[in-house]
């Protein structure tokens, strides 16, 4: 009988349950009805309410608010929700590897990222073991340094490519031999679109638009707070983002000009948005990264053997700044 474990942070006593009734639970979340769902799960409606209910009687709480015609998720039972997908990836994640462990090379490589153009080379080398190995996919998870690190850690993802400003000391690493150029986008209509590159003095009083990396990160350890020096507690941040397209239409609506990183928006032509760097020049390293001591299916390993070929061998050939760490 496949069992799982209650993660630590839901309340109450350590209990060993059957993936079937998580993914019981997950159909129910999906459909918003008994109904719907045990048609979905070919099961009798009695039958999967009584699995419910044994369910939050084993959990000692309730996950369920019923009415005559849908279920709404309690606090707990958003919180059941999030930790049985993570659960039931895994799952997935683990039989993709096993079934992968014949002769023909197959399986799945989870990578997770930033928004960033570095990872046309990341691509690059997906494209070549897709060619070699047809039986090899790819997934593709985006997000910023926090959300990457946090998939990594539950064993989601096997790689993650992050850019600096992040603490990687405990990951294996390579670097990749580019950096990020930061600047601001604004408006083609802003005061300071015509100017080639901008000061923090020029950003004295404008309404900033950041990335939660960026205002998260440790006082005297991010690069990008450094730029700002003195000037940055007195910044004017209306708003946040993770990723960068809904960053732009906040300051294409006119909210704020937004500190970004180069070649993520098409800046070019008619549009409406213009790119400008930071002067003086903030760049950013970007690195490929993965759990210490992990082991790798074989899609992985393959995976993992490229980059170290592509981008460590490069320290010697003088074709970048890469080095393994």
């Amino acid at each position: 009988m496949a069992v799982w474990y209650l993660p630590d942070d839901l309340p109450g006593e350590t209990i060993a349950m059957e993936f079937r009734v998580l993914r019981y639970f997950l159909t129910v979340v999906r459909e918003g009805t008994i109904t719907g769902a045990a048609r979905a799960l070919h099961v009798t409606q009695p039958t999967l309410s009584r699995q419910l209910m044994e369910l939050e009687e084993e959990l000692g709480r309730t996950l369920f608010l019923r009415s005559n015609h849908a279920i709404t998720l309690t606090p707990e039972g958003m919180l059941f929700r999030k930790r049985a997908e993570e659960i039931m990836a895994m799952v997935r994640k683990t039989e993709s590897e096993f079934q992968a462990t014949g002769e023909r090379i197959g399986g799945a490589v989870h990578i997770g990222g930033g928004e960033t153009d570095a990872m046309k080379l990341v691509a690059e080398i997906m494209r070549e073991i897709r060619d070699e190995y047809p039986g090899i996919h790819f997934h593709v998870h985006s997000g910023n340094a926090v959300e990457v690190t946090e998939r990594l850690d539950k064993g989601l993802l096997d790689f993650g490519v992050l850019i600096q400003p992040v603490n990687i000391d405990r990951y294996e690493s390579v670097a990749l031999p580019v950096k990020d150029v930061w600047g601001v986008v604004v408006r083609r209509d802003h005061p300071l679109a015509g100017r080639g590159t901008v000061t923090a003095a020029d950003l004295s009083g404008e309404p900033l638009i950041c990335s939660r990396q960026v205002v998260q990160a440790e006082t005297g350890k991010n690069p990008c707070m450094e730029w700002f020096g003195r000037d940055w507690d007195g910044q004017n941040i209306v708003a946040t983002y993770n990723l960068i397209f809904n960053a732009a239409l906040l300051v294409e609506a006119g909210v704020g000009c937004a500190i970004a990183i180069d070649k993520l928006l098409n800046v070019t032509g008619s549009g409406n948005l213009c790119f400008l760097p930071l002067r003086p020049r903030l760049e950013s390293g970007l690195d490929v990264v993965w759990k210490k001591s992990q082991v790798f299916s074989p899609a992985s390993r393959i995976f993992l053997e490229r980059i170290r070929r592509r981008f460590v061998s490069e320290i010697s050939t003088g074709g970048g700044d890469a080095e393994p760490r």
